[in-house]
């Protein structure tokens, strides 16, 4: 069976492993594709290629011809799948089953993190909500603030689309010691000044979420179901520097549970979430693999195996993840290899 991933994160290189080594002694053969030859997952891959680096239809275009040209049976799909999912019949055509969510309106809407906060406070509240405002103006961002510190806020702000801590920063105004300077950086800090200097270069900008801060401790959900049923869900808390921990918290399992039972999101999804005086507050859902879920994966649950095999409407035994278990890593060399790169 050949599956396919597009342009996707680094780690994905574990998931190719853990596929690899599957309970059901099932092989694979592995595709891979990224604009950058370098990218370390196509390392891992039996068949690896550099793709173009275009976008929208032109990029699902290539997908078409890619999964045509190779007879690809799965296709696990970072980059374009909200527009992926609204084209499935297309690849289901060619006989190829994708690991998207088939619900193209609630991948757009989660996509975009003021859309998806907007859309579950329209219903019966699952998730505290952090307070927050969307903005494209510098004068909005200003009131915004404003806003956000008189009801006592610290205040952060970050892209309404984007992945990662790509474009989050932390508003602090107080001058830094010289112990935070020498020994901690500056991390994602910057002063309001600054920010409204770069901000108003432009009379308009992307829309920006300018939010409450949250100083609790971030905990990401890694989940994976069928649309009936939520299998499994393994908080996994960020601990200090590079730490890890698995816990089995009964709050933050029911509140993927809650979630799952509302929207029905198959196969594999991430929710994250950090807590502020005791409350979790809800950071962003991902309908997809997150960076950091083959973590989770030391628990005994092979979750990229398991969601594979509720995509062919395979049975799936009861799941029953190992808490407690905290864990780190370090950085390993690797060297480069091109004879296989296409």
């Amino acid at each position: 069976m050949k599956i396919w991933f597009n342009r996707w994160f680094t780690t994905v290189s574990h998931y190719i492993d853990m596929i690899r080594d599957n309970e059901d002694h099932r092989e694979f053969t592995i595709y891979g594709t990224h604009p950058n030859k370098d990218a370390l997952y196509l390392q891992n891959c039996d068949y690896a290629f550099v793709e173009p680096d275009i976008s929208g239809e032109e990029y699902i275009k290539f997908c078409l011809d890619f999964c045509h040209k190779h007879k690809i049976d799965l296709f696990i799909p970072r980059k374009e799948n909200v527009l992926i999912s609204k084209r499935l019949g297309e690849f289901e055509a060619l006989g190829v089953k994708v690991l998207v969510c088939p619900d193209a309106s609630l991948m757009e809407k989660l996509d975009n993190k003021a859309a998806a906060y907007q859309t579950l406070l329209m219903r019966e509240p699952i998730f505290s909500i952090p307070d927050y405002y969307v903005v494209n103006t510098i004068a909005d961002f200003e009131k915004a603030y404003k806003l956000l510190r008189d009801k006592g806020h610290e205040v952060c702000f970050k892209p309404v689309i984007g992945e990662g801590a790509n474009g989050f920063r932390v508003i602090k105004d107080e001058i830094d010691s010289i112990s935070q300077l020498f020994h901690q950086g500056i991390g994602y800090r910057i002063s309001y000044n600054h920010a409204c200097d770069i901000l108003r270069q432009q009379e308009t900008f992307p829309d920006l979420m300018v939010l409450e801060y949250l100083d609790g401790r971030e905990y990401s959900i890694d989940c994976v179901s069928s649309q009936d049923q939520l299998l499994t869900a393994i908080p996994r808390m960020k601990g200090d520097g590079r730490v890890r921990e698995l816990v089995e918290s009964v709050e933050l399992i029911q509140l993927a549970h809650r979630f799952h039972q509302a929207y029905k999101l198959p196969y594999v999804f991430n929710i994250q979430v950090k807590y502020s005086k005791g409350v979790p507050k809800l950071l962003e859902i991902n309908p997809r693999m997150s960076g950091g879920m083959h973590v989770s994966c030391l628990s005994g649950i092979n979750l990229p195996y398991t969601a594979i095999k509720v995509l062919l409407g395979e049975q799936v035994g009861p799941l029953r993840p190992q808490f407690g278990i905290r864990a780190s890593h370090i950085e390993k060399e690797m060297i480069l290899k091109y004879g296989d790169i296409s």
